[in-house]
């Protein structure tokens, strides 16, 4: 089924985002497995995964749309140096990640693709869920410290 050049390109964009989003949690989840905090790399390794299949349902819906992938892009990507800088970078990006998949849910619906437009409600609620962690993560460290909070996710 053809579609919307403009919603495709918009797609891509999105994977663009994805694929970046995938990098950037998993070397921020080494980063926590290499320093001994097994709690905090399993749960960004697991946003990773999310990112993944987000990815994958792009890919998809491109195809189906008849469309390319463009899997050779990435974006800057921001690596934190420390746990509070990941948990604020990865914050950033999923808030900016909202953003976008609300003005790409608005697009769908305004070129009558509202099964590309169900596509990324869902995928845009996984985001949400990732911006809740995050916000949970830096109260946590806010309420009890930085190093009660380090000591948690061991």
């Amino acid at each position: 089924m053809k579609g919307n050049e403009k919603l495709i390109a918009r797609l891509n964009d999105l994977l663009a985002d994805e694929l970046t989003a995938i990098s950037q949690y998993m070397v921020h989840s080494e980063m926590c497995a290499n320093w001994g905090y097994g709690k905090l790399h399993e749960a960004i390794e697991k946003q990773a995964k999310d990112e993944m299949h987000h990815a994958e349902w792009l890919i998809q819906r491109i195809l189906f749309l008849e469309g390319s992938p463009v899997v050779h892009k990435l974006k800057p990507m921001k690596i934190g140096k420390s746990v509070v800088d990941m948990v604020s970078n990865d914050q950033e990006a999923e808030l900016a990640a909202v953003k976008a998949y609300n003005e790409a849910i608005a697009l769908a619906r305004e070129v009558t693709d509202e099964a590309t437009a169900d596509l990324l409600t869902k995928i845009l609620t996984m985001e949400e869920g990732h911006v809740d962690w995050a916000e949970m993560q830096r109260s946590q460290i806010e309420q009890m410290g930085l190093e009660n909070y380090l000591a948690n996710q061991s």
